[in-house]
C-alpha cells in the first residue's frame, strides 16, 4: 500500500489506553490520517512511503497540545514579570489597547509558532485578539490552531468592537468557518466572570452551542478574582458558570486553581474540562490548581502554558515536568505520576478540546501529528522508562522532528514551513513594552 508518510525506526509511544509502547515501531500516515502503527520491519515492507522519517534511536510520540494560551503574547515576554495577577492585567490590557493590531498578532503568532513546532507542540487553543490574523499565520506554516472571536467587555478594545457589535460579528465569523473537518472544531471564548456580565457569559455560551462551538474561559485563578467575583455577583466564578448552565463537555476552563470540594464535583458532574497551566499559576502567585483531586473526581485535565509573558515560554514539555512536581510538594510522590502529567499534555488536551477521536495518541483513524525525539543526548541516558523520560529529562531542545497533520513542519531541527530569520526580524521592529508600573 502507498502512504505519504513513514515515520520508522523508533520507540513508538502510542500513549493509547493501554500505553503501548512499540521498540522499533514505526507510524504509517496517508492524507494526513495514521493508517497503520506497529513495528518497523513489518511495515516498512507492507508500506512504500513518499518520504520517510528514520527516528532509529529516538522516540516517536503524539504531539503536544497546548490547551490554553494566548499565543501573540511573546510580543510582550519579559515585560511583566514578578507582579501580582491583578497588577499584570492592569500593565497588559492597556497596553494592548494601545499597541495591537493584527500585522502585530501576526508576526507574533508565527513567532510562537516557530517556537512550538521546536518544541513539539502541534496545537494550541489561543484566546486572544485579532483570531483572523493569528488563524492566517497558523494556515501558511501548516499548523493547528484553535481560535475564535474573542468577548471582553472593556472600555477600549483594540479591535475598536463594542462588546454589543460581537455577538453578530462572531456570528458571521462561525457562519464563514462551515463544517468542520476532522481535527477541528470552531471555539468562542468568554474572557471570563470578571469581565463579562452573567448575561453576557449567557449570550456568548448560547451562540456556541448553537454552532457546536468549543467555549473556553478563564475561572478562579487566584483568591483576589474570586473575591471580586463574590462581591460582584454572589457566588463563586465556578458556581456563577454552574448556576448559569455554562459548564459541560464543550467549555474548558482556564486555571481553575481556587476551587472548592462542591466545586470540583460540579466540573465532573458537566463534563467540564480544565485547562492546567502550572507554569503561570506559580509564575504569578497564585497558587497550586487541585489536579490530583481534579483528575480523582474523573475531570478530563489538558496542560497549557499560558501567553510567553505570564510565563515567558510555551514549552509544554516544561509544563509536563512541572505538573509531575508540584503536586509532590504535599508529600505524596505518587501525587500526579509522570504518565499521568504526559498524558495530560497529549490525549488529555485532546480531550478537553473534545477531539479525543482525533488526536493526542497514535492509533490508526486519528491524525497524524506526531514528534520524534532525539535521545542521544547525555541527559537522556539510559532511557529506562518513555513516560519517566519525557516528564522528568527531556527538554524542548531535544524535538528533532514535528508533523501536524501528516506533514513535515520541522525535520532534523530545521523548520520546513517558515522563515525562521524573517519570522525573528519581523518581531524585533514590533512596538514598545509596556511601561513599568505599580504591581
Amino acid at each position: 500500500m502507498n502512504v505519504d508518510l513513514l515515520v520508522h525506526g523508533g520507540t513508538v509511544l502510542t500513549v493509547d489506553a493501554a500505553g503501548t509502547v512499540v521498540a522499533d515501531g514505526a507510524v504509517a500516515v496517508r492524507e494526513g490520517e495514521i493508517v497503520a502503527v506497529g513495528a518497523a520491519e513489518e511495515l516498512r515492507t507492507g508500506f512504500t512511503a513518499k518520504e520517510c522519517v528514520d527516528a532509529s534511536g529516538c522516540l516517536v510520540l503524539p504531539g503536544l497540545v497546548n490547551s490554553h494560551t494566548h499565543l501573540a503574547m511573546t510580543l510582550l515576554r519579559g515585560s511583566a514579570d514578578d507582579v501580582t495577577l491583578q497588577g499584570f492585567l492592569g500593565r497588559v490590557l492597556k497596553w494592548e489597547s494601545e499597541q495591537l493590531a493584527p500585522d502585530t498578532v501576526a508576526a507574533a503568532v508565527r513567532l510562537a509558532i516557530a517556537e512550538s513546532v521546536r518544541a513539539g507542540v502541534t496545537s494550541a487553543l489561543d484566546m486572544y485578539w485579532f483570531h483572523e490574523a493569528a488563524e492566517s499565520a497558523a494556515r501558511e506554516a501548516g499548523w493547528r490552531l484553535f481560535a475564535g472571536p474573542t468577548f471582553i467587555d472593556v472600555p477600549a478594545s483594540p479591535d475598536g468592537r463594542a462588546y454589543a457589535d460581537r455577538i453578530a460579528w462572531a456570528r458571521r465569523d462561525l457562519e464563514r468557518r462551515g463544517p468542520g473537518r476532522p481535527g477541528h472544531r470552531p471555539a468562542l471564548f468568554a474572557h471570563s466572570t470578571y469581565t463579562l456580565s452573567p448575561a453576557q457569559l449567557t449570550e456568548v455560551a448560547a451562540l456556541a452551542r448553537e454552532f457546536g462551538a468549543l467555549l473556553h474561559v478563564h475561572a478562579a485563578e487566584n483568591a483576589a478574582e474570586v473575591a471580586t467575583v463574590v462581591s460582584r455577583q454572589g457566588r463563586r466564578p465556578v458556581e456563577l458558570l454552574d448556576s448559569l448552565g455554562l459548564l459541560g463537555p464543550d467549555v474548558v476552563l482556564a486555571h481553575a486553581v481556587d476551587l472548592t470540594g462542591p466545586e470540583i464535583a460540579a466540573l465532573a458532574r458537566t463534563g467540564t474540562a480544565v485547562a492546567h497551566c502550572p507554569v503561570s499559576n506559580l509564575k504569578l502567585g497564585c497558587g497550586i490548581a487541585p489536579v490530583p483531586q481534579l483528575l480523582g473526581a474523573g475531570v478530563t485535565v489538558g496542560l497549557g502554558t499560558d501567553g510567553a509573558v505570564s510565563s515567558n515560554t510555551l514549552d509544554v514539555l516544561g509544563a509536563v515536568r512541572l505538573a509531575a512536581l508540584v503536586h509532590k510538594a504535599d508529600g505524596d510522590p505518587t501525587a500526579v505520576g509522570a504518565e499521568q502529567a504526559v498524558r495530560m499534555a497529549t490525549i488529555g488536551g485532546a480531550r478537553a478540546l473534545g477531539l479525543g477521536d482525533h488526536l493526542g495518541s497514535l492509533e490508526p483513524g486519528k491524525r497524524a501529528d506526531m514528534v520524534v525525539l532525539d535521545l542521544d543526548a547525555p541527559h537522556l541516558r539510559p532511557a529506562h522508562d518513555p513516560w519517566s523520560t519525557l516528564a522528568y529529562t527531556a527538554q524542548a531542545a531535544d524535538v528533532r522532528d514535528t508533523v501536524v497533520d501528516g506533514r513535515v513542519l520541522m525535520r532534523d531541527r530545521r523548520l520546513l514551513t517558515l522563515d525562521e530569520r524573517a519570522v525573528l526580524d519581523a518581531v524585533s521592529r514590533s512596538p514598545e513594552r509596556p511601561q513599568e508600573g505599580p504591581a
